[in-house]
């Protein structure tokens, strides 16, 4: 049980640490996009590459930090009867959750990008406009990625819940018990 704990841990570290990396995109869209305002509407100026670079920004953001998002618990749930539920009745909610519609929904996003992504990979594809960011291609990987990220949360989930079941003290969600291993 230990080293699936560890696993687990493992796991957290990856998704907290990936996800406070990714965090400042966030601040980085805003600083551009500040920019691009600036220059077209102060000096007449503008920049496709800038214009581009805040959707691909907006991409990373949203796509990569999903599995953090995973990790604090953040996305969106009907927690009518989850929220005052006991410990268990939540993993086993959270179990069946991740098997049932998580990781289907994950490899079904692998399974129909991965012929667009590897399409956009053999003609390195680059953007549409002359002055834009040559690496489409970047950009469309970031959907199987997201989905990896995704299942390797759940694992995480999916042995938090296990390890409830049969009783034993998970590890909490929280920064302070994460370590820091990666």
């Amino acid at each position: 049980m230990a080293a699936l704990t560890k696993f687990a841990d493992w796991i957290d570290a990856f998704s907290n640490r990936t996800g406070r990396i990714i965090a400042w995109a966030a601040l980085l869209m805003v600083l551009i996009q500040f920019t691009v305002v600036m220059m077209r509407y102060v000096f007449g100026l503008s920049s496709v590459w800038m214009q581009e670079s805040i959707i691909y920004l907006h991409g990373i953001l949203f796509m990569l930090a999903a599995g953090y998002t995973l990790y604090c618990d953040g996305h969106v749930r009907v927690d009518i009867f989850y929220r005052e539920a006991s410990p268990r009745y939540k993993a086993s909610i959270d179990l069946i959750g991740t098997i049932l519609f998580l990781w289907p929904v994950a490899l079904l996003v692998i399974y129909v990008s991965w012929p667009y992504v590897a399409s956009s990979w053999r003609v390195l594809e680059g953007s549409r406009e002359t002055s834009g960011i040559p690496a489409v291609f970047l950009l469309k990987t970031i959907i199987p990625v997201f989905a990896v990220f995704i299942i390797l949360q759940g694992l995480s989930t999916a042995i938090r819940s296990l390890l409830t079941l049969m009783g034993q003290a998970p590890t909490e969600n929280d920064d302070n018990s994460v370590s820091e291993t990666i």
